[in-house]
């Protein structure tokens, strides 16, 4: 089966289970409840004091291993914290562990020139800043990512950036200070080579946050997810990402490890929920009988736990398989964690809710946001439907 974990991970581990206790779940209403209109967008004072002491404790950037600024973890080990700090949904930007910035500092990492490095992924590193990822567009099917439109056209020494992006995760917020745009930068090149990723300041002329989405009526502030316009925005030559026609090659860089984080993340929600289905099946009673004697709720509280086993055992073989032969060679175990995980989540939390009654629907439990947290990440991250074709060829192709 899998290894133990080494002695740096599990320490790191006990410590991360500790700071969740002391400082994360007495402070999580607070931490998540929605701010004052005129504060929507601005850092929360709560937040960042709890990240200076995540900081302190030694629980920062737990998901990097490319320098010294991180924790040198492997994704199988990165695995085990993420459940840890996914059990809350105020928890991965206390350790400075969220997406999008997550994702973005890959990029930076792996693909960034020592200029864009310095401008950018060091700030993101220490948590002075945020950034978002934008490629999702309202006029185009962006399951198929080869229908954006944005368009990225050389002038010079200079790019011109048009487009309109939307689920543009973290745009709103006050402190994210760059977007990586993805548009096409040669619409006569071969299909997958149409496509750069190029950076763009938020404060550049012509960049322009028209609205804050929601998820079933959640907006998340501070973070949030925009709808942003590019309009004639004039960015440097040298702020393109590897090179043009070389978008697609980023964004698989950027989605492996990315999408295995959001799994192990909401089987740490999918765990929670369970447990405090528990608690309230064991405090409530109804027609005289204790809700934890009705067979009804003893069978979702048993088919919760085999779920749960069974999707957080598909993640940790795709960060095993992604540690051993790389993230292109573990593609198909990354989407059937993808698939199964979300749907798994959703099922259990929704089981929790049921267990609740009218309580789980409430802002008074962490449920109703998780249940629209799991719904989002079935169509983020490439939607359900697009895995499942993927892994259909693979099959298939095995009769060949």
């Amino acid at each position: 089966m899998f290894a133990e974990l080494s002695p740096h991970a599990s320490a790191l581990r006990d410590k991360l289970v500790a700071f969740m206790d002391e400082h994360v779940y007495p402070n999580e209403h607070a931490l998540l409840k929605p701010p004052r209109e005129a504060e929507k967008w601005s850092p929360r004072p709560l937040a960042m004091e709890l990240m200076r002491k995540a900081k302190a404790a030694g629980l920062w950037n737990l998901f990097y291993n490319h320098g010294p600024e991180g924790q040198g973890l492997s994704n199988w080990e990165y695995s085990q914290l993420c459940e840890i700090l996914g059990r809350s949904l105020a928890a991965p930007e206390i350790f400075n562990c969220n997406a999008p910035d997550v994702g973005n500092m890959e990029i930076l990492s792996m693909y960034g020139t020592d200029a864009q490095k310095e401008r950018w992924l060091k700030p993101l590193l220490t948590g002075e800043i945020r950034s978002c990822f934008a490629m999702t567009e309202p006029r185009v099917a962006s399951s198929d990512a080869t229908n954006i439109e944005t368009d990225i056209r050389r002038d010079g020494d200079h790019y011109v950036v048009n487009g309109r992006k939307w689920w543009t995760t973290g745009a709103n917020s006050e402190r994210c200070k760059v977007a990586i745009v993805m548009g096409k930068s040669d619409r006569s090149a071969p299909k997958h080579k149409q496509q750069s990723m190029i950076l763009v300041p938020m404060d550049a002329p012509g960049v322009t946050v028209e609205r804050a989405l929601s998820v079933y009526g959640y907006e998340h502030a501070p973070l949030g997810h925009g709808e942003v316009v590019f309009d004639n925005v004039r960015v440097p030559a040298e702020n393109m990402l590897l090179g043009e026609g070389r978008g697609f090659e980023v964004a698989q860089g950027r989605l492996g490890p990315g999408r295995i984080h959001h799994c192990m993340r909401f089987i740490g929600l999918a765990e929670r929920a369970l447990e405090i289905m528990c608690e309230r099946a064991k405090s409530r009673t109804a027609f005289g009988s204790s809700f934890a004697e009705m067979g009804a709720i003893r069978q979702a509280i048993g088919q919760s736990r085999c779920d749960i086993e069974q999707a957080r055992l598909v993640t940790l073989k795709a960060a095993w398989t992604m540690d051993r032969l790389g993230n292109k060679a573990a593609r198909n175990e990354i989407a059937v964690a993808k698939i199964v995980v979300p749907e798994t989540a959703g099922k259990v939390i929704d089981r929790a809710i049921q267990v609740h009654g009218g309580a789980g629907l409430s802002q008074d439990f962490f449920l109703a946001e998780a249940f629209a947290e799991t719904r989002f990440l079935r169509i983020g991250d490439g939607p359900d439907e697009v895995h499942r074709e993927a892994l259909a060829r693979v099959e298939l192709g095995k009769l060949n």
